[in-house]
């Protein structure tokens, strides 16, 4: 009986989120592919994308998009580029700015869930989804236009997140799903230094 492994019971909250904090506060880097689903509420419209996205704490981060047009979003924690292939393009700005959310600081963040968040699940009465992964429900505790919400689904196994929806004022959402998760497997943090192709266009990245 000793060997039934934890998630043969249902979690509670606090075990959850406890497990939460503990695995990404453990995590010093991370790569995973995405499908990205961005909803513009007001025109009822969706737009898919898929790509990889690596993150080392430190707010260092790179999204590279494969689809529906080729993108790259890399940050070394200061500096913020975007390029646009399609455009011959780079935006560049202030990481902090740009970042006032939880894509910059995901792995920090959900190292300290509770500091920085009011946590729920998503649904008390059934915690979690078809799956059996359990859904939380965040209220960050400094929202900010582009974050007023984030909803996590989490493998109940290794409390790794899978599904994330992130909500803005407006409610919009972006709903980002991650397959084949590596933690901590040691990337460079040459990965996330962008330097913009010569007969590119270097533009200011306008603050939101």
């Amino acid at each position: 009986l000793l060997l039934v492994p934890a998630i043969a019971h249902a979690q509670s909250l606090d075990e959850v989120v406890n497990g939460v904090e503990s695995t990404y506060g453990k995590i010093t880097d991370l790569r995973a592919e995405f499908t990205q689903t961005a909803r513009n509420k007001s025109l009822g419209q969706d737009i898919k994308a898929e790509g990889v996205v690596a993150l080392k704490k430190g707010g260092k981060m790179r999204w590279d998009y494969k689809s529906p047009a080729p993108q790259q979003i890399v940050s070394d924690g200061t500096s913020l580029w975007v390029y646009t292939p399609e455009l011959n393009q780079v935006n560049k700005g202030n990481a902090p700015k740009a970042l006032a959310g939880p894509a910059g600081s995901f792995l920090s963040g959900l190292g300290k869930v509770r500091e920085e968040f009011t946590v729920r699940f998503l649904n008390p009465a059934s915690p979690r989804d078809g799956s059996g992964r359990p859904v939380l429900d965040l209220t960050p505790k400094q929202p900010t236009p582009l974050l007023t919400r984030l909803v996590l689904t989490v493998d109940p196994k290794d409390y790794v997140v899978r599904q994330a929806v992130l909500y803005d004022q407006f409610q919009n959402t972006v709903t980002m799903q991650f397959n084949k998760v590596q933690a901590n497997p040691g990337l460079s943090d040459s990965l996330f230094v962008f330097t913009p192709p010569k007969d590119a266009a270097v533009v200011p990245l306008e603050p939101r």
